[in-house]
């Protein structure tokens, strides 16, 4: 990534400055099955994601969503979370993508092509 997309964007990854403070401040938590990489500052007060790729806050699992937001202490690489079996594995936001969910009715959906059950009249001429 280039110095100047770190200095202004904040959507391709870091920014400089979260750079520099997770340079200073920073201990490595984990990482997820993504990519992303996860931090706090030494008294645990802070915690922060680095994303891989694009910024995507659906992109983090729950597991490492109640670590982040302090709702349990342990983050889920040390001390996986119980998971029912009835549970479906995570997934990212898909909305604006080809597998985004469309209802039924909806423009978007694809339609199924039908037989056509009549034939069109054309005036002869």
């Amino acid at each position: 990534m280039s110095l100047l997309s770190q200095i202004f964007t904040w959507w391709n990854g870091q920014t400089i400055g979260t750079r520099l403070f997770t340079w200073a401040r920073g201990q490595f938590v984990g990482e997820d099955e993504q990519g992303n990489r996860f931090y706090q500052t030494p008294d645990g007060k802070r915690r922060w994601v680095i994303y891989r790729g694009e910024a995507e806050a659906s992109r983090i699992s729950p597991d490492w969503h109640g670590w982040l937001h302090h709702t349990w202490d342990e983050p889920p690489n040390r001390r996986p979370l119980p998971h029912k079996r009835w549970e479906k594995p995570h997934r990212p936001n898909m909305t604006g993508t080809e597998e985004a969910y469309h209802p039924p009715g909806s423009l978007l959906r694809p339609r199924p092509v039908l037989p056509r059950d009549y034939e069109a009249w054309t005036p002869e001429g």
